[in-house]
């Protein structure tokens, strides 16, 4: 059985392309979807309710809550089943790409455009873009 810390074989024809860039990346946006949730949930540092009025909203709570399920459930489960060399690790990389893609156009018109999802934005289409790679090499079963 394989040691589960040692880093995965990145040579040509590797059964996993991206796999450790996939679990770090993806790892790294779970987590940055998990502590904006909390902040959001939380009332920390959070905008003004008056960002979120005209959707009927007084608080940040269910914004904090979608993005919990849309961004840091998503990219969790992505990076998990890379550290598993699971064969849906890609399709689970892509997926959780489009969900930050469309938490990221959800949120500008109502607190506007930020560095931070410039950043999120272009980690977005990077994973999106290995995810594919990924799957056209033929990602496999260890």
């Amino acid at each position: 059985m394989p040691d589960a810390l040692a880093v995965p074989n990145t040579a040509p024809g590797s059964p996993h392309p991206h796999r450790m860039m996939f679990v770090v990346a993806e790892s790294l946006i779970a987590v940055g979807g998990v502590a904006g949730a909390v902040q959001l949930i939380t009332d920390t540092a959070t905008p003004p309710v008056s960002d979120i009025e005209p959707l009927g909203l007084t608080s940040w709570v269910v914004p904090g809550v979608w993005l919990f399920a849309s961004v840091g459930v998503p990219a969790g489960t992505a990076a998990w089943l890379a550290w598993r060399r699971s064969p849906n690790a890609p399709v689970a990389v892509l997926v959780a790409s489009g969900l930050l893609g469309v938490e990221l156009a959800v949120q500008i018109p109502f607190i506007g455009p930020s560095v931070l999802q410039a950043v999120f934005g272009t980690a977005a289409i990077g994973m999106a873009g290995l995810a594919i790679h990924a799957r056209h090499r033929g990602w496999r079963r260890a």
